[in-house]
């Protein structure tokens, strides 16, 4: 998904080769320093920039760092391979590889750790990477309707309902997997994710159960 641009203020125009060397300096900080180390006195100087610069495009770390996970979350993209339960696997797959990534990795675990604390840092975690990543799922939902695998909802409340569900068992269950559980995302644990998804858990014994081992 394209990334969505961190609102500017008034004042000299926004550089994007400044923005992508403080959101990768605030990434690599993550990695060495940890949330509670990491100042924003450190990312301009790894960023090679003035700290004035960063208080121009954000208003402290919280914003900042939300941002720099955000923008590797927005390398997700939702693969056409022919059929939902195929899409699905292509999609777990990038963003365990994702999550597999050190400065993702310690990113998002600072942050939603901090936004326990913060109700604002959890508003943007919602705003920058949730919402902006259940369009994945909107996307997913549309072809498979066009291609006849899903019926339509019935309202745009059910629409919203079900977009929701599908992110939260998702993006927990590899979310806990990788981070929780630091257990490996493979084909054939994704493959069984989505069965239980798609069939949920009668249909997915039952399937296996037919299929023996």
């Amino acid at each position: 998904m394209p990334s969505s641009p961190v609102p500017s203020r008034a004042g000299r125009p926004r550089s994007a080769a400044a923005d992508a060397a403080i959101l990768a300096a605030t990434r690599a900080a993550l990695v060495e320093l940890g949330w509670s180390k990491l100042t924003l006195g450190d990312v301009a100087t790894r960023a090679g920039v003035a700290k004035t610069t960063l208080y121009r495009r954000w208003s402290g770390k919280n914003e900042l760092v939300v941002d720099a996970v955000a923008e590797l979350f927005d390398e997700l993209e939702l693969p056409d391979r022919g059929s939902l339960a195929a899409d699905i696997e292509g999609v777990v797959l990038q963003f365990a590889a994702i999550l597999a990534r050190p400065e993702a990795r310690s990113g998002l675990m600072a942050a939603v750790a901090e936004s326990t604390r913060d109700d604002a840092l959890r508003d943007r975690i919602r705003t920058s990477i949730v919402d902006r990543q259940k369009g994945l799922v909107h996307e997913g939902r549309a072809r498979a309707q066009a291609r006849g695998e899903l019926p339509p909802e019935s309202s745009p409340e059910e629409t919203s309902r079900t977009v929701d569900l599908i992110f939260d068992m998702v993006a927990g269950a590899v979310v806990h997997r990788t981070l929780v559980s630091a257990e490996p995302v493979d084909g054939a644990w994704v493959r069984s994710l989505v069965r239980v998804l798609l069939l949920g858990l009668a249909g997915a014994a039952a399937t296996e159960e037919h299929q023996g081992p």
